[in-house]
């Protein structure tokens, strides 16, 4: 498996890919890898997802990750250390703080890190800023640069934080923060995210966990962990041929039966239409 370091604070690159030159990468850095042109599918862990031209992706240090490419496609990568985000936070130290643990706790599944419909346009524009700022290199073009990077950074922070429940917020106590990663991270081992478990994981007492977790987030701990099942449920229904079946099985669903009615009752129809109707989105 290759591994690639990083031995500046960021790099930006463009590629023009026919065939992802390594099968398997893992970095020791994030990278943003954002779609100009071309069609394909991404494989990260034990995932999968279709890409097309403008999809972003945010990778981190512990993913593995590979592209199946069909049809030609234009890269443009962006990799970032974690000492760029805190180096260049100038006098916002707190938000750069903030931006820099959101990413680091994010459910780093498959597919488009962008959420929100507004922020697609954008970060193409910001895209393609970079790319004429790298090509005229006019005066101050490497401090324009730096600061377009650092609001590319700071957009999809915002759009990893639409993913986190509803009452999250930039500024949540890190506690909560390392209990929604280990749930993310643990997801597939359910003897792991039982209370039980994560009371002694996380040095907290059983009977305050549940309290603070709905405080904290706005839903108990079990509708949490059974909401983010769902979203992994739905990314494999538009992004897979899994059988449904297998789903079940992979996400600790009793049986079939079980995973359509807990599906049903979150999104109010079952996972076969709503395969039949994602694929014709």
């Amino acid at each position: 498996m290759g591994r690639d370091t990083l031995h500046q604070q960021y790099e930006i690159e463009w590629k023009e890919l026919q065939r992802f030159e390594k099968p398997l990468k893992r970095n020791n850095f994030f990278e943003l890898i954002y779609v100009i042109e071309g069609t394909g599918v991404q494989f990260v862990n034990k995932h999968q997802f279709n890409y097309r031209k403008g999809n972003l992706f945010l990778l981190t240090p512990k993913d593995i990750y590979s592209f199946d490419i069909d049809q030609k496609t234009c890269f443009f990568f962006l990799r970032f250390n974690e000492s760029y985000i805190r180096e260049k936070s100038g006098k916002d130290q707190d938000t750069v703080t903030q931006v820099a643990y959101i990413i680091q706790n994010a459910s780093h599944r498959p597919g488009c890190i962008l959420k929100n419909k507004t922020d697609k346009p954008l970060i193409a524009l910001l895209v393609n800023a970079i790319s004429d700022e790298q090509t005229r290199q006019q005066i101050y073009y490497t401090r324009v640069s730096e600061q377009i990077i650092s609001t590319i950074i700071t957009v999809v922070a915002r759009n990893i934080a639409l993913k986190l429940p509803k009452n999250i917020k930039e500024n949540t106590g890190e506690p909560i923060l390392e209990i929604l990663n280990f749930i993310q991270v643990n997801i597939f081992e359910p003897k792991k995210l039982k209370t039980e478990n994560l009371s002694r994981h996380f040095n907290i007492s059983t009977n305050y966990l549940g309290r603070y977790f709905k405080k904290q987030t706005g839903e108990t701990l079990q509708s949490y962990i059974t909401h983010y099942k769902i979203r992994l449920v739905e990314t494999r229904l538009l992004h897979s041929d899994m059988r449904m079946s297998e789903i079940a099985y992979e996400l600790s669903f009793t049986d079939e039966s079980h995973l359509n009615r807990t599906f049903k009752r979150y999104n109010g129809i079952s996972p076969t239409e709503f395969r039949k109707t994602g694929k014709k989105m």
